[in-house]
């Protein structure tokens, strides 16, 4: 017969309660870091499913040797794409013009025009602001087609900027295929400084009167004042509108392809003509997509550079 504590034992005789686990602030962080992930839940499924996901696919592909004709199945190549492409001179020559189209029209272009045209309109008059915006902006929203066709019309042979020189008297050229590469870059300019336009003019709208004042009180000029004072107050929209512009106008297919489709003899193929070329011309997807990614890295190396004067303060 075994002996039992009796009921008025000590506490060292009796056995302790497991205590329950105490549910302290960081359960509670937790439960509100998901309460507070739900409502964007469903659009991070989106962007895993329709961009993370086929960026993985091409990934894949860009190490395959997939055709879309004559092939059974693909096999994979490593870098051998990637080995091809710098061996090309075709990839060569389109990377030159990449980088040419995108000062031109982009760096130089799109973002000087944009500026000067937002430093007018801050100093005219109510009619000619509204005037001048909607011109511009309308070259913005027109579809990337229509101002290719607008455009190849207005640098082909019998064209409108021929026709304008014939009546001066002064000699005329076909634009497309002595200059293709500058007239689209032209047309890039056209249709897409409306964008830097805009950026500026709220950036300028910001800059407070009174420091502009003073400069003039202390004798500045016009360019010292654009120069010491207006650049630097605008200086992190310039960069915005710079990393905008270029990742925009590295992707530029339509146009280019409406007005010249990359010739003649490949004068104006930028990367993307390229890679549409070898993807589904000539039915290489595996090496289109390397091209493709190439691409890719091209506009992550002036995203990152864009970002670190960003960081860079005044």
């Amino acid at each position: 017969m075994t002996a039992t504590a009796p009921e008025h034992a000590g506490p060292e005789v009796r056995k302790a309660a497991p205590a329950s686990p105490p549910s302290g602030p960081r359960s509670g962080t937790v439960r509100r870091s998901l309460f507070r992930a739900l409502p964007v839940s469903p659009a991070v499924v989106l962007l895993v499913l329709f961009l993370a996901g086929p960026i993985v696919y091409c990934v894949v592909i860009a190490f395959t040797d997939l055709q879309l004709t004559g092939q059974a199945q693909e096999s994979f190549v490593g870098f051998d794409n990637f080995t091809r492409a710098f061996k090309d001179e075709a990839f060569l020559n389109a990377v030159w013009l990449t980088l040419v189209f995108t000062v031109l029209s982009s760096l130089i272009g799109q973002n000087t025009l944009g500026l000067a045209l937002a430093s007018l309109m801050q100093r005219a008059s109510k009619p000619v602001r509204t005037l001048t915006g909607g011109i511009v902006v309308t070259a913005w929203v027109l579809p990337e087609v229509v101002a290719g066709f607008l455009l190849y019309a207005f640098f082909r042979r019998e064209g409108t900027l021929n026709a304008i020189l014939d009546f001066l008297h002064l000699p005329s050229q076909n634009w497309l295929f002595t200059l293709p590469i500058l007239a689209v870059s032209f047309a890039n300019v056209w249709r897409g400084t409306a964008f830097s336009m805009l950026v500026y003019s709220a950036a300028l709208n910001e800059i407070p009167k009174e420091v502009t004042e003073a400069a003039e009180v202390d004798g500045a000029s016009g360019w010292r004042r654009m120069w010491h004072i207006t650049l630097p107050m605008i200086r992190r929209s310039i960069g915005t509108n710079l990393m905008l512009n270029t990742l925009q106008t590295l992707s530029v297919f339509g146009l280019i392809w409406v007005m010249t489709r990359g010739g003649p003899s490949g004068k104006s193929q930028t990367l993307p003509l390229f890679m549409y070329e070898q993807a589904f011309q000539n039915s290489l997807i595996g090496y289109g997509t390397a091209v493709a990614l190439l691409l890719l890295l091209i506009g992550s190396l002036f995203s990152v550079v864009y970002l670190r004067l960003l960081r860079t303060e005044v």
